[in-house]
């Protein structure tokens, strides 16, 4: 493990906090979290935690011995001043001659004795932090010292690995208790300079940041070594089909078996996003004999379990040219985990005080032979989160099994970890967003009404993803929204079935498709060029058909319905004069929409259209607006809202249409008109 340790970069530091304000310890308190927090083989999405006791002036002016720990919800890798709230450290201390505390007393006087109400709440682990005597203490998850400690004799290896020099506390849960125990481990092991959390985690502590941090990187080097000396082959693989199917084939079924209706009358459905893994690690751990065994013996560390579930669902191989029973199988596993996790909430739930409520039986983790792992998850973050968290189980217990047996803590404590309130808190009770979980493909999303599309789907919960020319690039378009952009020719099959296939592996499947690419060609349609008006078909009329064939391909896979939606424009049903050649293609995508509405609306698939016009975007551009309005002899304004409602519309107006309809699960085959009003484009 490096040591990242910097004196300029340390300085650096302690500068830029006193222009704010902010002292020298909780400057370097900040710079060495970070330094830890952005070690994914020591610190994983929220985990680990560090402090400071250092002094500070209440309202009044007096200086107050205070603790600056972790606040929940920060984390450490890009943690600020305001992540490390001050607690009033001598309360808190006081609280050790207590026999017992809830953990609600324990947040109410956290929370009671912060500097500053706005405060999040401290760390679950601020007592433990608390009630030990040095200035700065981190706590890591230690990749190393987990494959270590995570062993039926773990306590002796650590033992023989750290020496006199770190002291070892049982497991317990995190909270009061723990906080108790730890300290009078340390009380009978004053001289200690850290403090090994059995199966849970590492602390070390310093008189400086740099001597606690330090301490960390020491110690889980010796971790490192110890695993690297006598290495064992760890896995021995299974026999594979000859020829695999991909992610991008089995993404869908897997979204679709995983998928749960909340609404059946109004085709609403709760359904995860997929972020798929495939490292050389990842594969040999899944592809391996006894996968059953280490795989759903539970997670490395109590703290990943809100995140991934105690086991992830273990799929067969799928061979290629077989997915229906490779989806028959699926199926089977999915419906065994699932009676299997509510066996195991009732088995624990039948002594639990008070009683809890079920969380849903859906695994968070899915490992499939051949492929690798999926992390899922409501949103594409929370997908990708739960992946990481696998990828470093994968990886613990692979060095567990390297020089030993991997062994995690009894199912019991999973559920009480899981079921903690103090940890479900951690993921937030949010409302889900109307879009939450769906995917909506937008194409020429680089343009004015793609990007207002996007932000206006991705502000109801969807996840993006931008098609766009490589000029355009997309790619840079997407992060401006946070979403995925893809390079793509609609025009082109070969680039429209890479870019699908590309978002099928990437988050399992497609839920809405806004096919919105086009460009407008003009000349008087009996003396236009075939070579023009047959250029403009590509585009305007054949790529949409190509788009909407691939979205609806994955749609059906999934078996949850979907929704079409596509750009028609007014020139569909009220042409202009010398705009022929944009007219009449799209006239044929107004008519697509329809025959996709009616082809598969018995499989809750619903198709709409916009007609918009006059909107300032990649087919009017600000020249063209302005030419015209000079031909018209009227100001760009007045052309622009020369409507019955005098009203300018634009990109963002054209967004809302297509949200709108995206919101509506009881409306097909529809036209909406977004044109501040023209009588001869309305229609019904």
């Amino acid at each position: 493990m490096q040591n990242l340790w910097s004196d300029r970069d340390a300085r650096a530091a302690i500068r830029a906090h006193a222009e704010k304000g902010i002292g020298e310890d909780l400057a370097l308190r900040v710079y060495t979290t970070r330094l830890l927090g952005g070690e994914p083989r020591l610190v994983q999405h929220g985990g680990g935690n560090t402090s400071v006791k250092t002094v500070m002036k209440d309202v009044t002016g007096d200086d107050v011995e205070v603790l600056c720990v972790k606040g929940s919800g920060w984390d450490m890798g890009s943690i600020e001043a305001p992540g490390l709230p001050a607690v009033r450290l001598a309360p808190l201390r006081r609280l050790a001659a207590l026999e017992a505390l809830s953990d609600e007393e324990m947040v109410n006087v956290q929370r009671a004795n912060l500097l500053d109400s706005n405060s999040p709440n401290p760390s679950v682990e601020t007592l433990l932090h608390a009630f030990l005597p040095q200035k700065f203490i981190d706590h890591t998850h230690s990749n190393a010292v987990l494959a270590l400690t995570d062993q039926p004799d773990g306590e002796r290896i650590c033992a023989e690995v750290f020496g006199p020099k770190i002291a070892t506390v049982p497991y317990l849960m995190p909270g009061f208790g723990l906080a108790k125990l730890a300290k009078e481990v340390f009380e009978a092991h004053p001289d200690v300079e850290g403090l090994l959390l059995a199966r849970h985690g590492f602390f070390t502590m310093g008189a400086t940041a740099r001597q606690a941090y330090e301490r960390m990187i020491q110690y889980v080097t010796l971790a490192e070594k110890r695993i690297a000396k006598g290495r064992k082959a760890t896995f021995a693989g299974v026999v594979l089909p000859k020829k695999l199917a991909s992610s991008a084939e089995i993404g869908p079924i897997l979204r679709g078996l995983l998928a749960e209706p909340v609404d059946a009358e109004a085709g609403r459905w709760r359904r995860f996003v997929l972020d798929h893994r495939s490292s050389p690690r990842v594969m040999a751990f899944v592809n391996g004999k006894g996968i059953e065994r280490y795989a759903q013996a539970g997670t490395v560390t109590p703290d990943h379990v809100i995140r991934t579930k105690p086991k992830p669902l273990i799929l067969p191989a799928p061979e290629a040219g077989r997915m229906e029973r490779f989806k028959a199988a699926a199926r089977e596993a999915l419906a065994a985990y699932a009676a299997e996790y509510r066996a195991y909430f009732e088995r624990h739930n039948a002594s639990a005080k008070p009683r809890k409520k079920p969380l849903d039986p859906y695994p968070r983790v899915v490992m499939v032979r051949g492929l690798g792992l999926y992390g899922l998850g409501k949103t594409a973050k929370d997908a990708a989160i739960a992946a990481d968290i696998a990828v470093t189980n994968v990886e613990v217990i692979t060095d567990a099994e390297a020089i030993g047996r991997y062994r995690s803590i009894p199912e019991p404590d999973q559920f009480e970890i899981e079921y903690w309130s103090l940890e479900q808190a951690k993921l937030g009770k949010n409302a889900d967003k109307p879009l939450t979980g769906q995917v909506a493909v937008i194409t020429g999303g680089a343009g004015a009404i793609g990007l207002a599309t996007a932000q206006a789907f991705r502000g109801e919960g969807a996840e993006v993803v931008l098609l766009d020319l490589p000029a355009a690039k997309p790619e840079a378009a997407a992060k401006r929204v946070g979403g995925l952009g893809i390079a793509c020719d609609v025009t082109a099959p070969k680039s429209v079935a890479a870019a699908f296939a590309q978002i099928r592996a990437a988050l399992g499947g497609i839920d809405i498709l806004v096919s919105n690419a086009g460009a407008a060609w003009q000349g008087r349609i009996g003396e236009v060029d075939d070579a023009v008006l047959r250029q403009s078909f590509e585009l305007n009329f054949f790529a949409h058909q190509s788009v909407a064939k691939a979205a609806v391909a994955a749609m059906r896979e999934q078996g949850t319905g979907g929704c079409l939606l596509f750009n028609a424009s007014k020139q569909a049903v009220n042409p202009g004069p010398d705009f022929g050649p944009y007219g009449l293609p799209k006239a044929a995508t107004l008519f697509l929409s329809r025959q996709y509405a009616l082809d598969y609306g018995p499989e809750g698939i619903r198709s709409n259209a916009v007609n918009a016009d006059r909107i300032r975007s990649g087919l009017l551009t600000d020249d063209m607006v302005a030419k015209r309005s000079k031909a018209r002899g009227l100001t760009e304004k007045d052309y622009m809202s020369g409507n019955l409602l005098g009203r300018e519309v634009k990109a963002e107006d054209v967004a809302q249409a297509f949200l709108q309809l995206a919101l509506a699960p009881k409306t097909t085959a529809a036209v909406l008109t977004v044109d501040g009003g023209n009588i001869a484009a309305a229609l019904r």
